[in-house]
């Protein structure tokens, strides 16, 4: 019981670090917000951490004969959230050729890969992408924002 419950802790923790970026999409009023960062962020942990398990809890002798190749596990997790993302991307019917919600999807991407980090263990790097995720799009979001307005053709 003891190792499904840390399996859990690092799916908590994942979910808590993916939250925190949700918050931020949440606050912007976006598409994908505070329970989908969530969610994205503990399954890409779950799926890694049960990739892992599996492999352990194959015979011994078996495991010298089996190959595994956890790269897939992680190609798997970003193929299943880059479909989830490309649900986040529309195109605006008022306005010609405007795109949005690829900053959503991205961070979608970003948060499965900080679930990524923390079912491997690499706790101090899903903290950190956490906090380059949120100055990205809190910071650098609000620095668009001001050129943005600034460069406007007045009328």
């Amino acid at each position: 019981m003891q190792p499904q419950l840390q399996l859990l802790a690092y799916v908590a923790l994942a979910m808590f670090l993916g939250g925190l970026v949700g918050w931020d999409r949440e606050a912007a009023r976006k598409p994908a917000g505070l329970r989908t960062h969530m969610l994205v962020a503990g399954s890409a942990a779950l799926l890694v951490l049960l990739g892992q398990v599996t492999v352990k809890n194959y015979d011994s002798e078996l495991v010298s004969h089996l190959t595994s190749d956890p790269l897939r596990i992680i190609e798997a997790v970003v193929t299943g959230v880059s479909f989830l993302g490309a649900g986040t991307i529309i195109r605006n019917q008022r306005q010609e050729n405007q795109v949005e919600g690829l900053t959503t999807a991205a961070s979608l991407l970003l948060a499965a890969a900080i679930g990524i980090s923390v079912a491997l263990s690499q706790f101090i790097l899903a903290v950190g992408l956490t906090l380059l995720i949120l100055f990205v799009l809190r910071f650098l979001g609000y620095l668009a924002d001001r050129i943005s307005e600034q460069t406007k053709p007045t009328s």
